[in-house]
């Protein structure tokens, strides 16, 4: 991808936006169309903040400018050109840097890349909420608690401390990780122990592991392109992620034979909610995570066939 021309010196208005920003730039080369809609969340934002100023105007078409160029390299893209698929590549995205980090903190492993996944994480989903209005409870308690667990790991690393591994009770008045610039700045290993038995907020039990429609699989592994470093203690070449098996889920026998009834009348809504399902599969199997795929499929074929979920 060629490279876009550099924005001049970020506002202090609009410090909110610097870490949407600096993942953007990170994501480039890594994830093109993760970089676009960081930028476009930025863009967005920005624009709410202060549209008036010159040194804010002058910032903000510099960064329309990225956003155009963008648009014409990733033209040929669904996730640019088709809503619906690039909500489903950046919610498949976030959830797979939450479940890395996550899995890592059940399984008492702290360390930078985890905590950016954490936060990387947080702010992927501020974009999936501001940019295409996925404003879903699971989506608002996964970023709280991933913005949480990155201030929290950060500052108990920080301070010689050791962290609490696994759910934990969420201080929301100590949830301050914009300010934070170690915490969004720069991850390590995988399989959760028992989630703890208390009340208290548990990103692995949400009701049939969904995450805004999307099944969760557990002890899922890091994706590609998560920035870890695999530890040479655990007898794994650097850059390279080993799959993990996967457990298939139990199909529906009736969903064989199923036959679409004469009477079924759907609606508009129906048919856009199948339509997120088949995109949110065909994003999962960029992750080769057949799972998610499988019972995404599920749920639009029992939508179309019988116009319920």
């Amino acid at each position: 991808m060629a490279a876009l021309a550099p924005l001049p010196p970020l506002p202090p208005q609009f410090k909110s936006i610097q870490h949407h920003l600096r993942t953007a730039q990170e994501h480039d080369k890594r994830d093109p169309v993760v970089a676009y809609y960081c930028r476009l969340y930025a863009m967005q934002t920005g624009m709410k903040i202060d549209s008036k100023t010159p040194e804010c105007r002058k910032f903000l078409s510099k960064l329309m400018d990225q956003l155009e160029a963008l648009k014409k390299q990733l033209g040929d893209n669904e996730a640019i050109t088709q809503e619906i698929v690039g909500c489903a590549h950046l919610e498949n995205y976030a959830l797979k840097m939450f479940l890395y980090a996550d899995n890592e903190d059940r399984a008492g492993r702290f360390h930078k890349n985890m905590i950016k996944s954490f936060y990387t994480a947080s702010l992927l989903i501020d974009d999936v909420i501001t940019v295409f209005g996925e404003f879903t409870d699971e989506n608002v308690k996964h970023r709280k608690y991933a913005r949480w667990k990155a201030t929290y790991i950060h500052n108990c690393l920080k301070n010689g401390e050791t962290p609490q591994a696994g759910p934990v009770e969420i201080e929301e008045d100590n949830v301050d990780v914009e300010e934070n610039e170690d915490a969004g700045a720069t991850s390590l290993p995988t399989q959760p122990p028992q989630p703890s038995s208390s009340s208290t907020y548990d990103p692995g039990s949400m009701a049939s592991g969904s995450y805004t429609g999307i099944q969760i699989p557990p002890g899922a592994h890091a994706p590609a392109n998560t920035p870890a470093e695999v530890p040479h203690s655990t007898g794994v070449t650097s850059n390279t992620i080993q799959p993990t098996p996967q457990t298939l889920p139990a199909i529906d026998p009736a969903l064989f034979s199923t036959v679409c009834q004469g009477d079924i009348r759907l609606t508009p809504e129906d048919f856009a909610r199948a339509q997120k399902y088949c995109k949110y599969a065909g994003s999962a199997l960029q992750y080769e995570d057949v799972s998610t795929a499988v019972q995404n499929l599920q749920k639009a074929l029992k939508l179309l066939t019988t116009g319920r979920e």
